[in-house]
C-alpha cells in the first residue's frame, strides 16, 4: 500500500456492502462511518434498518482463527467480561468471507477510547482487575472445549545481538533505496545507527532461556487503549479479539502496561504499579515472572524493527506514527531498566 491509495481502506464499495448486509440480515444502509482508530484492520459504524453495528474487515489473521476467537465471546460476557458477543450471519456464521475479505459484526458499544496516562489511578487499578479477570474467563472458556488445550511449556524466540544488527543494516540499505530523503527517512537512518549502538551496550541484559518464567495460557493478544472503550469512568467493552492466543501471562501484562502507560517517549511508572497490583489482586502473578516478563519486552523492543519494516518493506505507512515515541521509550526504558522493573512488581 502506497500514500497514494492508502485511503481506499476506509472505502467499503458498494456491492461489497451489498453482500455484507444481505449476509447478516441487517436490511438498508441509512449512512456508514470509517473509524480511524484502528490501526491494522478496518472499522466502520454502520446505520442500518436493523440497527447500528460496528463492521470490522480482519486482515491480519485467517477466517478460521477469527471464527475460534468469536466463538468463546458468549461465554466470556456470561463471565461478566465487557463484552459483546458477534453478529451471524443469516447461516450463522460469526465471520463473512466476501470479496477476499474477512468481515465480523456487532452491535455499537457505547463508550470512548481514552488513552492510558488519561487515567486516574483507580481506572488503572480496575483495568489490571480486568484484565485478570479476562485471563480467568479465558482459561474457563478452554476447559469448556471453545479453545484448544493449553500446550504445558511454551518458548519465546530472543532476537540474538547480531540477528538484529543484520535486520537494522538491512533496513539502512532500504532508506536508501527506497526512501525519498523525507523527514521519516532522515529519522529512520539516525534511529537504527543509535538503536545499533545501544544493541551493542545493552547485549548482556538481554534473556538467555527460551522458556518464559511463570504461568502461560489463553490472552486477549492486543489489550490498548484503541480496543478499549470507557463510560462514566468504567470500562464498557473490550473490542478487537482476533489476536487471542497462548502466551504467558506476565507478557501480556508487561506488554498492555507498556502500551497504555509508555506514552510520549516515557513510562507513567505509577500507573503501571496501579494496574500491575489491579491484576496480581485477581491472578497472583509471582514477581519473578513479572521481572522475567518485563524484561523480554524489553529486549524485544530493543531488537524489533516492525513499523519500519512495515513502511520499508511492505510501503505500509500506517503505523509510521507509533516508530518516533516507541523509539523514545526505548532509550528512556533503557536507562531505567531496574526503576521500570522496580514499578511493576511493587506492592
Amino acid at each position: 500500500m502506497n500514500e497514494a491509495n492508502a485511503t481506499d481502506r476506509t472505502e467499503i464499495p458498494g456491492g461489497v456492502l451489498a453482500e455484507l448486509t444481505g449476509a447478516f440480515g441487517l436490511g438498508a444502509v441509512r449512512g456508514q462511518r470509517y473509524l480511524a482508530d484502528g490501526l491494522m484492520n478496518g472499522n466502520w459504524k454502520v446505520d442500518t434498518s436493523a440497527g447500528v453495528f460496528a463492521l470490522k474487515r480482519v486482515t491480519d489473521v485467517s477466517l478460521d482463527r477469527l471464527v475460534r476467537n468469536l466463538g468463546v465471546l458468549a461465554s466470556l460476557a456470561a463471565d461478566g467480561v465487557p463484552v459483546g458477543a458477534p453478529v451471524a450471519t443469516g447461516s450463522g456464521a460469526l465471520a463473512a468471507e466476501v470479496a477476499g475479505g474477512v468481515w465480523c459484526l456487532f452491535p455499537w458499544a457505547a463508550g470512548v477510547h481514552v488513552r492510558g496516562v488519561d487515567l486516574s489511578l483507580a481506572q488503572a487499578g480496575s483495568l489490571g482487575a480486568h484484565l485478570g479477570r479476562l485471563h480467568e474467563s479465558l482459561g474457563r472458556a478452554c476447559r469448556l472445549g471453545l479453545l484448544p488445550a493449553v500446550p504445558g511449556m511454551v518458548t519465546a524466540d530472543v532476537t540474538t545481538p547480531e540477528r538484529a544488527v543484520g535486520t537494522s543494516e538491512r533496513l539502512s540499505r532500504a532508506v536508501a533505496d527506497k526512501g525519498t530523503g523525507s523527514a521519516f527517512d532522515q529519522a529512520a537512518v539516525a534511529a537504527l545507527e543509535r538503536r545499533r549502538v545501544l544493541i551493542g551496550g545493552h547485549a548482556d541484559g538481554r534473556p538467555r532461556d527460551a522458556v518464559p518464567v511463570g504461568g502461560h495460557g489463553w490472552t486477549h493478544g492486543d489489550v490498548q487503549y484503541r480496543n478499549l472503550l470507557w463510560g462514566d469512568g468504567e470500562l464498557t467493552a473490550v473490542l478487537d479479539w482476533d489476536r487471542v492466543g497462548v502466551r504467558p501471562y506476565a507478557e501480556e501484562v508487561a506488554r498492555t502496561a507498556q502500551v497504555q502507560f509508555g506514552v510520549d517517549g516515557v513510562f507513567d511508572l505509577a500507573r503501571v504499579s496501579a494496574f500491575v497490583r489491579g491484576y496480581r489482586s485477581v491472578l497472583p502473578l509471582e514477581t519473578p515472572a513479572l521481572v522475567d516478563g518485563v524484561r523480554r519486552l524489553w529486549w524485544k523492543r530493543m531488537t524489533d524493527f516492525w513499523q519500519l519494516e512495515f513502511h520499508y518493506d511492505r510501503g505500509d505507512f500506517s503505523c509510521d506514527g507509533l516508530f518516533t515515541a516507541d523509539e523514545a521509550l526505548l532509550h528512556w526504558w533503557t536507562d531505567r531498566l531496574g526503576q521500570v522493573e522496580a514499578a511493576f512488581v511493587e506492592q
